[in-house]
């Protein structure tokens, strides 16, 4: 209904005012101090706030004062009544009107008298506000959080700056946003030949199903003078392993992260946190179209470590890097000395983008070399998370493992059609040194439009939008997937066995906080001198904490 009502709002005011200034339609910046955020419910209390908007594009909503740059339209709204989405980092819609639309109904009638000023898409549809007064000479810039590179696990709220949120806290010193989500599984194994049974065992016994992860976490900054992003997540285990953790333990932390911003853009991310490596293993499995990751990057890339990461962009944004170094020493129960260390680097591009960046390609190299002090284990199951391993390469004596990572995206719209690929040279003279590889090929589209943003910090895409939820009038959001994985693990005298995966998912989004998906997986198994052949469904619930 909200959605609506702006939709004819911004219909009429388009129709009934003058074409925007020529000046302020070619601001990059825009600033508008002092606007009414209008409270989504009848208890919540409206809250005041300033908006920058930088080519076109939501960058800040604060309740700190703004500086005015010489060249910014900065524009003051004197209290006005905001109605509208704002997400941060897309295009804004939204309307400033001069009276509560909630008290005084006539503002809705009379869109030509009431509306001071309307955005549609980052461009400017009527303006009748008044300029703000300059900033200081001496004025000093409201810092924005670092720029992270890894994004949360759990799909951040859009109006997670909104003071009203209940999980919500904010302090002089630290600010913060509790996360969470249950995620419930329930798997059936439809078919399995008898050189499948042979191989693996039945399957019989993992239809089942069961609470797969209760996941939680705390997102926020350190309110310095540059404030530092922290992220804290943890799974408890109780139920089954954790949500992309192989604790056994009843808690575990899986994230617990500092990113602190140095001079020139750059972001230092320490603690334990996932590697730069691979969009598929920096992606959360909330972000994208599959329930599991494919075997290949779940058997060659370790799900985090412990570790640091300098990350920065180049080319206008549209080139992103990052270097790490990291040891695993607690995971491992070692010494620091005895564990595997490993270096780590990762270079994405986006050579060919759309004027509206609705169109883009995206491509990715990235190399990971372990001196692999500890023996060497490569193992996966058919990307299920209930199921018996697959491929299993067995502990390998190695000097050293060099693994390579390509990468290559094509989102155009609500299509994505996205291949990698991943080697590992294990050097191991007793086992042949072996080269264990893998590769997938996947495509989705959202039936009902929506479009995953591009996060070109990291070089990743973020969750699809749930434009119209159900609880509002809408459908949700609604996508359909396939996958085709590879992974060979049989080189040098390693048997680990070659796995071949065909994927057909269905997920829908039924609000930001809700989503139902089915994947179903038809799996071919080379392996002990036979090969054979098993199929399921998995169908998945998740709930997240908004």
């Amino acid at each position: 209904m909200r959605n609506a009502a702006l939709a004819s709002l911004l219909l009429l005011t388009s129709i009934v005012a003058p074409a925007a200034d020529a000046a302020d339609a070619a601001a990059e910046r825009i600033v508008i101090e002092d606007v009414q955020l209008i409270g989504r419910k009848e208890a919540s209390r409206d809250l005041r706030v300033n908006l920058l908007i930088v080519g076109g594009k939501l960058d800040m909503v604060t309740q700190s004062d703004l500086v005015k740059l010489p060249d910014d339209l900065a524009l003051n709204a004197g209290g006005g009544f905001l109605m509208g989405e704002l997400a941060i980092g897309q295009s804004p819609s939204f309307v400033i009107m001069d009276r509560d639309p909630r008290e005084h109904f006539e503002v809705l009638l009379d869109t030509e008298a009431h509306v001071r000023f309307a955005m549609h898409q980052g461009a400017i549809v009527k303006n009748e506000l008044s300029k703000a007064a300059p900033s200081p000479p001496d004025a000093t810039p409201t810092q924005r959080p670092p720029k992270v590179y890894v994004p949360p696990p759990i799909a951040v709220p859009i109006r997670y700056y909104d003071a009203r949120k209940w999980n919500k806290f904010d302090t002089k010193a630290v600010s913060g946003l509790f996360i969470g989500a249950v995620v419930l599984d329930h798997q059936v194994e439809f078919t399995q030949d008898s050189d499948s049974k042979e191989q693996v065992g039945s399957l019989s016994e993992f239809e089942e199903g069961k609470i797969r992860a209760l996941r939680f976490g705390l997102v926020g900054t350190l309110n310095f003078k540059r404030p530092w992003a922290y992220s804290l997540y943890g799974n408890t285990n109780v139920f089954d392993k954790g949500f992309e953790s192989d604790s056994d333990d009843d808690l575990s932390w899986d994230t617990y992260r500092l990113d602190i911003p140095l001079p020139s853009d750059l972001t230092l991310s320490v603690g334990k946190q996932k590697e730069p490596i691979s969009m598929e293993r920096l992606m959360a499995l909330t972000f994208t179209p599959w329930q599991e990751r494919t075997a290949a990057v779940d058997a060659m890339l370790p799900a985090r470590n412990h570790g640091v990461v300098l990350s920065g962009n180049a080319a206008g944004e549209w080139v992103s890097w990052s270097v790490g170094a990291f040891n695993n020493w607690k995971e491992a129960n070692e010494s620091f000395s005895d564990a595997a260390s490993q270096l780590i680097g990762r270079v994405t591009w986006v050579p060919l983008v759309s004027d509206d960046e609705s169109n883009l390609f995206h491509v990715g190299i990235g190399l990971r070399r372990s001196n692999a002090s500890l023996p060497v284990r490569v193992r996966r199951s058919p990307e299920f998370s209930n199921a018996p391993l697959f491929v299993d390469t067995g502990p390998l004596s190695a000097d050293d493992v060099m693994a390579y990572s390509l990468e290559a995206y094509w989102r155009k719209g609500p299509y994505l059609l996205g291949f990698e690929y991943l080697g590992s040279d294990v050097g191991s003279t007793d086992s042949g040194d072996p080269f264990f590889h893998g590769f997938h090929l996947s495509g989705s589209w959202a039936l009902t439009g929506e479009m995953r943003s591009y996060r070109k910090r990291s070089g990743v895409f973020n969750p699809l939008p749930v434009a119209r939820p159900v609880h509002q009038g809408g459908w949700g959001t609604l996508e359909t997937a396939f996958r085709y994985s590879r992974l060979d693990l049989t080189d040098g005298t390693v048997e680990g066995g070659e796995m071949d995966i065909y994927s057909l998912g269905l997920n829908w989004w039924l609000s930001r906080w809700a989503q139902f998906g089915v994947n179903y997986r038809y799996i071919l198994l080379d392996r002990f001198g036979t090969e054979g052949d098993s199929a399921g469904l998995n169908a998945r619930l998740v709930l997240t904490l908004d």
